[in-house]
């Protein structure tokens, strides 16, 4: 009996040993004397696109910076979340980082609204003074006070208008043209200054609303014009770079509280030097767009003097509150 009871005991005891043996590769490797710190970065693109490739850059650089201590896990496709419900997962921690446009983000901070208005840079050098600037870091201290943390900002793209009927090489050219939308007042307003006929309408109807004529025209930047196809039923394309909407890295105020200060100032590092990488798979990417479309049957316009086109923005830059004005002034002062 004796004998019986120990060997029971045995074997709880090596059942015992397993489970912790297989529990514990699961859990975070050590990497030193310290834990792996696992970190989650939500991404909507696929893994191919030039802004996913972004973050995997600055994933890197941290893993190789902490010395294997801290790891970041890109998740791309839409994997965690669409954009909003992601924002809402950073700002109560139960994600730790995304990469979004600040469209979305202005619902949460609304001075953001500013870096939206349309003809707002003079180009994409002045777009990127801004944001490295003091206007930039600006910008992200205002993230703080709704729980978000200002991390790096991405390449965007101009996006720039193409439709299904005509050549336009000035605003009076798209007088009546049904021109597809995001669902923003902003954007409604743009198009109706320009004499076009603003229609709201999900991303993913636009090619079907293109064919069949729902819709005239659309806007956006050379790689979702050409990866959506829509470059096949609207080959008209205008290059008025009315907009440039930066792309963001915002980190949860939670999530990086519980790291040390050096750790913090490790990963906004990182993601200041993973933005000429992206950059440059950006300009890659828009000049294989550019070339694909045009082999396509295309007619490219390019608007050299845009003069015309922001003074027929005025009253939408009239519309918006003190703070953005003030913003949209220091931008236009920044060389």
């Amino acid at each position: 009996m004796k004998v019986r009871k120990l060997l029971s005991v045995a074997m709880v005891l090596l059942a015992m040993a397993s489970m912790a043996y297989a529990t514990g590769q699961k859990e975070a490797v050590p990497a030193g004397d310290a834990k792996v710190i696992v970190l989650r970065l939500a991404e909507t693109h696929p893994a191919d696109y030039p802004t996913t490739l972004g973050d995997m850059k600055f994933a890197e650089l941290v893993k190789e910076r902490s010395g294997g201590r801290i790891v970041i896990e890109v998740y791309p496709g839409s994997q965690l979340g669409q954009e909003k419900a992601v924002i809402e997962q950073v700002q109560f921690g139960a994600i730790d980082f995304t990469r979004v446009s600040i469209s979305p983000l202005a619902a949460f901070v609304p001075v953001f609204n500013a870096l939206q208005l349309p003809y707002l840079y003079r180009s994409e050098d002045h777009m990127w003074k801004v944001l490295l600037g003091p206007i930039g870091k600006e910008l992200f201290a205002s993230l703080e006070p709704s729980g978000f943390v200002g991390i790096g900002w991405f390449e965007p793209g101009a996006r720039n208008f193409y439709n299904s009927k005509r050549p336009v090489s000035k605003p009076s050219d798209l007088a009546g043209l049904k021109i597809r939308v995001q669902e923003s007042e902003l954007m409604v307003g743009m198009v109706q200054g320009l004499g076009a006929v603003a229609t709201p309408m999900p991303y993913g109807e636009v090619y079907s609303g293109l064919q069949t004529g729902v819709i005239d025209g659309a806007e956006n930047n050379w790689p979702s014009y050409e990866s959506t196809s829509h470059f096949e039923v609207a080959k008209y394309y205008t290059v008025d770079e009315h907009t440039r909407v930066p792309e963001i890295i915002i980190g949860s105020k939670i999530s990086l509280s519980k790291l040390s200060q050096a750790d913090q100032d490790l990963i906004k590092q990182a993601a200041i030097d993973a933005i000429p990488y992206q950059r440059k798979l950006w300009a890659e990417r828009e000049k294989a767009s550019e070339a694909k479309v045009k082999a396509g049957g295309s007619i490219v316009t390019v608007i050299a003097d845009k003069g015309p086109w922001q003074a027929a923005m005025q009253a939408v830059y009239d519309k918006q509150p003190p703070a953005v004005q003030y913003l949209v002034k220091r931008i236009g002062e920044v060389q």
